[in-house]
């Protein structure tokens, strides 16, 4: 799918109304308002890539609010990430504030109310993932919306030019390889944002995250072995069964649940893989450790409404 909205299309009096129900198209339901709404000028172009949803956003001077009201009409339940292209960006949720300037990124959460401020014209480019994709303890990455994460220092120096060059090449990204590369976009946030939650002194909580993550890391690089247990988790990280079943637990969740859930994620990433289209179901399971497939059919069944070759047409659109 892709999007494009250019306010110069309509009457000035009719631009700011259309761009704040276009907008609310193309992301959640928002509030928006400007002092000068017959002056106002905006242009959006969003394209999906995969599960990613991706917009380059260009407009003059307005503040967008997601309200309590809105989220009850309406929350999808994504996280959202700005990367200021030019221009002053002042974002608030949860009690804090981040303003941008070009090259910087931040996060923010569409379930709870956030207000964007633009005092002036600004380009910024937005993407909207769904919050199960990023694999991230929910509490923490609540403590990290709306601050400021450098794109001049750290995983930030990396990612952030790759992700402004992607604004000005989204136009080119119509294709098979447009899914790959949203899902390693989402990769790569994951890794920026993990990095983020490790900022600061130890403490219990802290070092209870990282824990988390390397466990969760341990067993991303080990779901293709379908003997994968807690017990050897546990081993491979010197603590005992029941501390690993207690992290996992704190989560909302049992590390088998984890494990299926991986595994059932990445099979249905490759299935909807243009790239992988002629390779059989069999062998898409038993590469991420479903080695029976009438087993894995059910369970893929179970989670996405659909069997696995079923989801596989719809998607592929044969």
């Amino acid at each position: 799918m892709s999007m494009l909205i250019r306010t110069a299309a309509v009457p000035a009096p009719e631009r700011f109304e259309f761009w704040r129900s276009s907008v609310s198209e193309m992301f959640v339901p928002l509030r928006a308002d400007t002092t000068r709404p017959d002056h106002f000028d905006g242009r959006l172009r969003g394209f999906e890539l995969g599960a990613l949803r991706a917009a380059e956003v260009a407009a003059t001077s307005h503040v967008v609010r997601r309200t309590d009201a809105l989220i009850a009409r309406a929350d999808p339940g994504h996280y959202k990430i700005g990367v200021q292209l030019s221009g002053y960006c002042l974002l608030g949720q949860d009690g804090r504030e981040a303003a941008l300037v070009p090259g910087d990124l931040t996060i923010y959460d569409t379930t709870r109310p956030y207000t964007l401020a633009f005092d002036d014209a600004y380009r910024q480019l937005v993407l909207m993932i769904p919050r199960r994709l990023l694999h991230l303890p929910a509490d923490a990455v609540a403590g990290i919306t709306a601050t400021r994460i450098s794109g001049r220092q750290g995983v930030g120096a990396l990612l952030s030019p790759f992700l402004v060059q992607l604004a000005g090449h989204l136009d080119e990204l119509d294709g098979p390889g447009s899914v790959r590369l949203g899902d390693n976009i989402v990769d790569l946030l994951v890794t920026l944002l993990a990095e983020r939650l490790d900022v600061g002194a130890p403490t219990a909580d802290s070092r209870r995250r990282a824990l988390l993550f390397r466990v969760r890391a341990y067993i991303e690089r080990h779901l293709d072995d379908p003997d994968l247990c807690p017990d050897d988790i546990a081993a491979a990280h010197f603590i005992s069964s029941r501390q690993l079943y207690k992290i996992f637990q704190e989560e909302g969740t049992t590390v088998s649940m984890w494990i299926k859930q991986r595994r059932l994620e990445h099979c249905r990433r490759d299935l909807r893989d243009p790239l992988q289209l002629n390779r059989p179901v069999s062998v898409i399971a038993a590469r991420w450790g479903f080695v029976d497939a009438a087993h894995f059919s059910r369970l893929f069944k179970a989670a996405y409404g659909a069997s696995p070759r079923e989801y596989r047409v719809t998607v592929s659109g044969g």
